[in-house]
């Protein structure tokens, strides 16, 4: 599958927080927040216990200039919060469309920092998407409120693999438009 060329990725403002490119120096907080079982457990691919130079290896795919997905930090360090509040993440598909994924630290939680990201990346549109698709797990319905809040539709059930839980989860799969 050949995919257009990568381009630089954008800085998006927020209102709380900046969404940036991830650096080396995130390492210490993406390995304490994804290192968390509670954050773990409802990704995919994040393992735990984290092996060692996972972290790194993260960084170093989301830094490559062959990459399919691009990864931006929640940064909040402007408005005197963390350097990394969470990730939220474009993996290009075929045909303009792409799939998000989002992750935000424990205890930033229920407090609408997920729903300012997704919203602030759709808006952007930095990959030229027609069109987005999201995967939740059906344990985590927090999550599928982020997506039903911007404006994803839901189509339909299925399962996806966690390296966490070691084992198919059943999850809602959801799709929104943008042109």
């Amino acid at each position: 599958m050949k995919m257009d060329s990568i381009v630089t990725q954008p800085v998006i403002e927020t209102e709380r927080f900046r969404l940036r490119p991830v650096r080396k120096s995130d390492a210490g907080l993406l390995q304490m927040y994804a290192g968390d079982l509670r954050v773990a457990r409802f990704t995919r691919s994040i393992p735990h216990p984290l092996p060692p130079g996972a972290i790194e290896a993260y960084i170093a795919r989301a830094q490559s200039e062959t990459r399919t997905e691009d990864v931006w930090v929640m940064d909040g360090s402007d408005q005197s919060l963390s350097e990394v509040l969470g990730v939220v993440s474009l993996e290009r598909m075929e045909r303009a469309q792409s799939q998000i994924g989002y992750w935000v630290a424990p205890a930033l939680w229920n407090t609408g920092i997920a729903s300012e990201a997704v919203n602030a990346l759709l808006a952007a549109d930095p990959q030229k998407s027609q069109t987005v698709f999201a995967e939740v797990f059906q344990d985590n319905p927090g999550s599928a409120r982020v997506l039903t809040n911007a404006g994803f539709n839901y189509i339909g059930d299925a399962e996806a693999y966690s390296v966490a839980r070691g084992g198919k989860v059943a999850t809602w799969t959801y799709l929104k438009k943008l042109n």
